[in-house]
């Protein structure tokens, strides 16, 4: 019999979580673009109305990002913010299916020419991304148009056949895709920038006990070390990418200009302002376009801190992340 409580049958949310994956990527990945479209507007506006945590927590991010908007402003931005973010999904499930020429058609980035410059130097180039518009399908762009393999890293999702699953539709897309725990994958990633190979990492969240200080928005939170590291240590190339949509088919984005090592400092020191410029990056992209960053958790260190307090309300927050994180 299935564990009760209070006379009720408990959900395992891991299998629930499991079975919606798996229903998304079997099922939503046959439907007709424009049915998938409207698909995911309704499930975003349902989610959107029922203002549960993960709504209520996008929009005091976004209170951060838009500090002058009014609250009908931070209403209509969690709103096309959710769009935003079930599109990603829709996309994502939908992805797998998509030919090559659609994915080609599908991103149109500006100032490529920092990552092509970049791959041509043989330096090794790591891209690093905020959680905006889809970044599983900027990198089936990179591996189909450009025709260069990469190298990334996901968190390790329960239960761990969820992530296996997410790690096999990443690498259907051409990714090498290392675990998150573990203690390898830094090592990996050097290596393979030092072949002058190409590293991608989304790192505006830390998830580990390392990450380095920044100044956000005007607000300390902490973003993972990784990218930064490794670009002092081996001499690779760092370079911001932000992604948005509009109102076509076709996702937009931007390279930035490489974040340079520092010429004098500790490695410790060189790497904590390099995570402060990727920082800046980062906000100039979001504050540009903020419905399309899926940041649906605790980012500062300030709701952080007031999480932990006795006596703070806990529970789970929605997911932001598809499971793919820096180091």
């Amino acid at each position: 019999m299935s564990p009760r409580r209070n006379g009720r049958p408990l959900i395992d949310t891991e299998k629930l979580a499991e079975a919606l994956y798996a229903l998304g990527w079997s099922t939503v990945k046959k439907l007709p673009e424009g049915a998938a479209v409207r698909l995911g507007r309704r499930i975003a506006d349902i989610a959107w109305k029922r203002r549960g945590k993960g709504v209520l927590r996008l929009e005091s991010n976004l209170a951060r990002v838009v500090p002058d908007a009014t609250p009908q402003r931070l209403a209509e931005l969690s709103r096309a913010g959710m769009r935003s973010y079930m599109r990603y999904w829709m996309e994502s499930f939908r992805l797998p299916a998509w030919s090559k020429d659609r994915i080609r058609a599908g991103f149109t980035p500006e100032d490529v020419h920092y990552l092509e410059d970049g791959l041509k130097s043989d330096r090794g180039v790591i891209l690093a991304l905020p959680h905006m518009g889809n970044y599983d399908l900027a990198g089936a762009w990179v591996t189909t148009k450009l025709g260069v393999p990469f190298t990334t890293v996901a968190q390790r999702l329960k239960p761990e056949t969820l992530y296996d699953r997410f790690v096999a539709y990443r690498e259907g897309l051409g990714m090498e895709v290392l675990p998150h725990t573990g203690g390898t994958a830094f090592g990996t990633l050097a290596r393979r920038l030092r072949a002058g190979g190409l590293v991608c990492l989304v790192a505006d969240r830390d998830l580990s006990a390392s990450g380095i200080e920044v100044k956000f928005f005007g607000e300390a939170t902490k973003m993972p070390a990784g990218p930064a590291v490794l670009a002092v240590q081996t001499g690779a190339m760092l370079l911001p990418v932000t992604l948005w949509y509009d109102d076509t088919p076709v996702m937009r984005g931007r390279v930035h200009p490489e974040i340079e090592v520092p010429e004098t400092g500790t490695r410790a020191e060189k790497a904590a302002q390099m995570t402060q410029a990727l920082a800046d990056a980062f906000a100039s992209g979001i504050a540009d376009h903020p419905e399309d960053w899926h940041m649906l958790q605790r980012l500062w260190l300030a709701d952080l801190e007031a999480r932990e307090e006795p006596g703070a309300p806990g529970g789970t927050e929605a997911s932001g992340t598809s499971g793919t994180e820096s180091v």
